[in-house]
């Protein structure tokens, strides 16, 4: 069972609640997700495919990511959530946003990690993702509704210029 910390809009942590996966989100309550967008040196940005199994499952993400752990501040969970879906571990991410989504009751904070990792040393979460590849921005932002999980990260992509 994996536990959440529960927050207002304003990302105050609301003490003496706990959220459950999988479990309602009551309203006007909120749960932490933290998305990643890896820029390599070169420019290029970091593609995930999520797992066949999962939901939206094959399509790409721009970002590495997910909800945070009881207990988790938004940049330990950035910084675990980067480690385990792609390998990299980074000592330094950047706050690009904060989106605060009220159909999902979650609160995503997104992070950009800037590196020159060897672009062929990514490891794949199993269960997670299935694949990964390195494009432009300009490739990025060509992708349709049916290639990319999610349309809303374009917005940062389109501020990192």
């Amino acid at each position: 069972m994996e536990l959440w910390d529960a927050y207002d809009e304003k990302l105050n942590r609301l003490d003496g609640m706990t959220l459950v996966r999988g479990k309602e989100v009551p309203d006007g309550v909120f749960h932490l997700v933290c998305e990643i967008i890896v820029r390599h040196s070169d420019g290029t940005y970091l593609l995930m495919q999520r797992d066949p199994r999962k939901h939206l499952g094959g399509m790409w993400e721009a970002t590495a990511g997910g909800s945070a752990l009881q207990g988790e501040d938004p940049i330990i969970c950035a910084l675990r959530e980067l480690s385990e879906e792609t390998g990299i571990k980074a000592d330094k991410l950047t706050e690009v946003g904060r989106v605060l989504h009220h159909l999902h009751r979650s609160i995503y904070v997104d992070y950009l990690c800037e590196t020159d990792v060897d672009k062929d040393s990514i490891v794949l979460q199993v269960g997670e993702t299935s694949g990964y590849k390195w494009v432009t921005a300009e490739e990025l932002r060509s992708m349709t509704r049916k290639e990319l999980a999610t349309q809303r990260i374009l917005n940062f992509i389109e501020e990192l210029k």
